[in-house]
């Protein structure tokens, strides 16, 4: 418990000790003889909002349950062990429950004779913590549960499929409603479950998960099937976590908590009703999606080089190839026509909040807030340049953990990077996806907003629903139990909900202090210096065209993170995290005052930990690389290689402290116009110049004092001569 053992326990093991069960190879005979059986239609609760939302997502991810190989055959290892490690990696990246593979008998088919695969991995995903009985969203979920399982389990089949596939190799993915197995013999074949009394029964589940499984002519290393007599692993060494595992305490600690909090205790941290930096809402000019640096990457206002690279950079490696196509088979599903009558019992603004902030924990968020939406949080224009007229009240904001054992393994700009990011949004898309849908078949208006397609600011929702402050890296909030190692999803809607306050924990001070972000950062493009007011946002601005370049065209990696991996705050706070982040997350939030003190110590102490440096025990990936012009469409004309470099940098806690920053703005006034779909190319000489000369804090409120102006470059220059 606490940490013991957890910093040097494989991924690939799993959040359950499954290596402690005894095992028994002689049922793989048993199994063999028997006949599959045709499984039971999937059990749905009364709910049928819910329940028509999740099938709609269902639905789209079985389009994809057969992709096509890529063109070549991947250069993976000879090496079962590590090829395993790979890709039960993969699985408990993706958030399985628990992972088995096994060999095919071809009397696990229903309906045919397998003449193609020959191995199957199987997901089990079990089902969420119950909802509070007088939690609204409870009838929502009940009888529901196993299909809400099923939804998970079946993306991360999906996801594997798409990165066998993208290796070369031929994959199937299974699930119930989906299927051309027998789920409950692969289940007993690969060691996760017994039968018992006409039931599958895991270990330490029993029987309350969904199981999907990828059929594939990847070779693998088999697990054995579990004897009879280890039908309950609940022992002492598993609620003390001794294996490194996530001990019963720390199940049993976030199953009592309140189910609209969450796992995290969210309650205990100070509200306050003004933001901890300032906005001056009536100078926050209001731009274009055009404007989103990654857009601007695809249309070539980088370089040349950027812009080849713009269908790739973050999907270049098989994990994220695998991650692409689920994501965009679920975009379309964002909006919707909402039904013309309203569901009763959904007056109460109070219990619907508490009730979509529970199922979204059911569904996977790890910190969930409410906020009014501002008309500045809206961008002016869409994508294909169509004008947007605010037309939501609220936000409902998540945050999805991109994982704290892959985070540990990797360096932030390695090949995973990339992956880190698009798992968080998808898995942020299904879960706002869903909901949006439900909430519109309830008669309410609900638009889900994902990193594909969103006509909202995220950062600005998540400082106004109190999941973070403004933090040093200027364009990311930073967040009290997960630091920087989050994704976010938004959901706009009009039903009657509460919102939060934003958040104090001290942040602004501890950034003032702590450079470790600026020092680390490959493209030093995370200034040391002091805040200014950028386009109205009071805020610590790095060089974002230095940022995306260097994500965009990284040699030796997949997009880059590095900034999120050093933060001091990115740590495991749960009780299965070590000692000492729980005890500075306490003293953080509950001991505010202190931080003068406290936070210079908790930042060298940072350093001399050797926090941030890549932990190889928790590396499970394969060092490989996309090639190909289209890998952001999963194109099979790609194939894979082996990477050619791979960055993986300890910490410089000597490096010294460059004199200036160097660092380039492009506020409002430097932003191509909405409907500009061509290139329209930075202008970095300006830029520097701009960042020379922009206000500071006390400057623009002096200006503000007397009523000076708006400056120029707060303003889009499509708009000049109607504001000035």
């Amino acid at each position: 418990m606490f940490g013991y053992k957890r910093k040097k326990r494989p991924v690939e093991f799993g959040p359950y000790p499954l290596e402690k069960l005894k095992r028994d190879p002689s049922i793989i005979g048993m199994e063999a003889a028997s006949a599959p059986i045709e499984p039971a239609p999937m059990p749905v609760g009364p709910n049928t909002y819910l329940v028509s939302a999740t099938q709609k997502h269902l639905d789209a991810y079985e389009g994809l349950r057969q992709p096509q190989p890529y063109s070549k055959v991947a250069p993976v290892p000879d090496d079962l062990v590590l090829r395993t490690r790979d890709i039960k990696g993969s699985g408990y990246f993706l958030d399985a429950s628990q992972i088995g593979i096994c060999k095919i008998p071809n009397n696990v088919w229903l309906n045919k004779t397998n003449d193609v695969f020959n191995f199957a991995v199987v997901i089990l995903v079990e089902y969420a913590n119950p909802i509070d009985k007088d939690n609204n969203a409870a009838d929502w979920v009940a009888g529901n549960e196993h299909l809400l399982a099923t939804l998970l389990a079946a993306e991360i089949g999906i996801d594997l499929s798409g990165q066998i596939s993208s290796m070369g190799f031929t994959s199937r993915v299974h699930w119930t409603g989906a299927t051309d197995i027998d789920l409950h013999k692969v289940t007993v074949l690969a060691g996760l479950g017994i039968r018992f009394n006409n039931k599958i029964i895991n270990p330490y589940v029993e029987d309350r998960f969904a199981i999907a499984a990828v059929t594939t002519n990847y070779s693998l290393n088999e697990d054995w099937p579990l004897d009879k007599s280890a039908h309950n692993g609940k022992n002492l060494s598993f609620k003390l976590g001794l294996s490194g595992a996530v001990s019963g305490l720390e199940r049993w600690r976030r199953k009592r908590r309140p189910s609209h909090l969450g796992p995290y205790p969210v309650e205990t941290l100070k509200r306050v009703e003004k933001l901890t930096t300032e906005v001056f809402e009536d100078e926050v000019p209001r731009v274009p999606s055009r404007t989103n640096m990654y857009v601007r990457t695809a249309f070539g206002d980088l370089s040349q080089k950027a812009k080849n690279e713009a269908d790739r950079w973050s999907q270049k490696h098989p994990v994220s190839q695998g991650i692409v196509r689920p994501s965009w088979a679920i975009k379309p599903l964002q909006d919707g026509q909402t039904a013309s009558e309203v569901a009763p019992g959904m007056e109460n603004a109070d219990d619907n909040t508490k009730a979509l902030k529970a199922l979204s924990y059911y569904l996977g968020s790890a910190i969930t807030g409410v906020c009014k939406v501002p008309d500045y949080a809206w961008y002016s224009h869409d994508k294909r340049g169509n004008f947007i007229e605010p037309y939501h009240k609220y936000a409902l904001v998540v945050l999805i953990d991109q994982g704290y054992e892959t985070f540990l393994g990797a360096s932030g700009n390695d090949w995973i990077s990339g992956s880190q990011s698009m798992r968080a949004y998808l898995k942020g898309g299904e879960v706002v996806g869903v909901m949006a849908d439900m909430i519109r078949k309830m008669g309410y208006g609900a638009r889900a907003h994902s990193n594909l397609d969103s006509h909202v600011l995220h950062v600005p929702l998540v400082l106004q629903a109190g999941l973070g402050e403004q933090s040093r890296i200027g364009e990311s909030a930073i967040n009290p139990f997960l630091g920087m190692r989050f994704k976010t999803a938004v959901l706009t809607t009009d039903m009657p909900i509460t919102p939060d306050l934003p958040i104090d924990f001290g942040v602004q001070l501890f950034c003032s202090k702590c450079f470790k972000c600026a020092r680390e950062c490959p493209s030093q493009a995370i200034p040391y210096g002091d805040k200014v007011i950028f386009n109205g946002y009071e805020t610590w601005k790095p060089d974002s065209e230095r940022c995306t370049m260097y994500r965009a065209t990284n040699p030796k990696g997949s997009a880059c993170g590095r900034c999120v991996k050093v933060c001091p705050l990115s740590k495991d706070t749960t009780w299965d995290g070590p000692i000492t982040h729980q005890i500075g997350s306490w003293l953080g939030i509950n001991a505010i005052w202190l931080k003068p003190i406290l936070a210079p110590l908790a930042i060298w102490l940072d350093d001399f930990f050797g926090n941030g440096n890549p932990v190889d025990e928790k590396k499970w990936w394969l060092d490989l690389e996309v090639i190909g012009k289209r890998s952001f469409k999963y194109d099979t004309e790609n194939h894979v290689e082996a990477a050619k470099g791979v960055n993986r940098p300890p910490i410089q806690p000597r490096k010294k402290q460059r004199g200036t920053d160097n660092i380039a703005y492009f506020p409002a006034s430097t932003l191509p116009p909405p409907d500009m779909m061509g290139p329209y190319p930075t202008d970095r000489k300006l830029g520097l110049k701009i960042a020379r000369e922009a206000e500071t804090v006390a400057q623009a409120k002096a200006r503000r004092k007397v009523g000076g102006k708006i400056p120029k470059t707060y303003i889009p220059n499509y708009e000049v001569d109607n504001k000035l």
